[in-house]
């Protein structure tokens, strides 16, 4: 752990103590997005089913309040959180295998198929469960956010535009190389430096749902927002392994009939979201500029999804090679 995140969680664990009768019948939960985003919404009805069917309190924790993804991810695995909603974009450098979800058109965009692919795979339910325990974390559920678009300060319709175009990207290994193969130049930068980077012409381009562009007001610095349908942004909800094995069997299934419970609320929640997301952008910037790539146009990106896929297997192994072949397999079966 480092200092600082020491300091972060002493501040956030002395904070709680004040307003908890007992400090052991509170579960602190931290996400990477503010509490009217989709993590934030998964996270309230976690918290409600457990404290309307239990005597836990739970405490939320939005991004930002106890630092970066990597300060909570530390807090997590030290115990000073029971519970973290990370991205695999933060966990791959962790979680090699988890970079899987970078491989470019490998997930549907959006729609039933994928959430039965979330909600049926063998890597997510029980492949990738054995993976983060290795890390001391217990892997509680996976689930999609929306499909990623990119916004630029120049128009996108095929790789050569973004041809030595700075662009922002999660500190993920694979993602780096996936922008790289897009013909971009992939920066790896801290959310919260994003805004003012590209307000500064530091970056000229971010990925993100269209829920996230929207409520993050990455609008207000590009000008251009484009669907190449490369990818669905994809989070996971974990919790601190120890922490989970020392509940007794009655509240671990507490614990995960809750999950099922904000998981399947979630799916819900998203039919329509990028869309209304949209059509607010367009009402706050009606100059936005919104392209959806035709077929041809994304066959151009589609090409450089091999050249990432073997980039993958070789940071990966054979782990990863099983991991991306079960997955594969389950999303044919649910493709039928």
């Amino acid at each position: 752990m480092t200092f600082k995140t020491f300091l972060i969680g002493l501040a956030g664990a002395t904070a709680l103590m004040t307003t908890s009768a007992s400090a052991q019948d509170t579960w602190r939960y931290a996400f990477e997005e503010a509490i009217d985003e989709v993590q934030g919404v998964f996270a309230t009805q976690f918290k409600e089913y457990i404290e309307e069917n239990s005597d836990y309190t739970v405490e939320l924790f939005p991004f930002g309040t106890l630092g970066e993804s990597d300060d909570i991810m530390e807090q997590t695995q030290s115990g000073i959180l029971q519970f973290v909603n990370q991205s695999p974009g933060f966990t791959g450098a962790l979680i090699p295998e988890a970079q899987v979800f970078f491989v470019p058109y490998l997930l549907p965009q959006e729609g039933e198929q994928l959430n039965e692919f979330f909600r049926t795979s063998v890597a997510i339910n029980e492949m990738f469960p054995e993976l983060y325990a290795e890390h001391g974390l217990e892997l509680l559920t996976m689930y999609p956010e929306g499909e990623v678009v990119m916004t630029t300060k120049e128009p996108v319709r095929s790789p050569e535009d973004l041809n030595e175009q700075n662009f922002r990207v999660m500190t993920n290994p694979l993602l780096v190389e996936s922008y790289r193969a897009f013909g971009a130049v992939p920066t790896p930068l801290p959310w919260g430096e994003v805004y003012g980077a590209l307000q500064t012409n530091m970056i000229q381009g971010q990925e993100n749902p269209m829920f996230f562009v929207e409520s993050t007001r990455m609008y207000e610095v590009t000008d251009h927002i484009t669907f190449t349908g490369h990818n669905n942004f994809t989070t996971a909800l974990m919790a601190n392994q120890d922490f989970f094995n020392g509940l007794s069997e009655d509240d671990q299934q507490l614990v995960r009939d809750a999950v099922d419970e904000a998981f399947e609320y979630i799916l819900d929640y998203q039919e329509g979201l990028t869309e209304r997301a949209l059509e607010t952008i367009m009402e706050n910037k009606p100059d936005m500029t919104v392209t959806r790539l035709d077929d041809d146009e994304r066959e151009a990106f589609m090409e450089t999804a091999d050249s990432v896929e073997a980039e993958f297997i070789e940071m990966t192994g054979e782990s990863g090679q099983e991991i991306l072949d079960q997955m594969k397999a389950d999303l044919e079966a649910v493709s039928d």
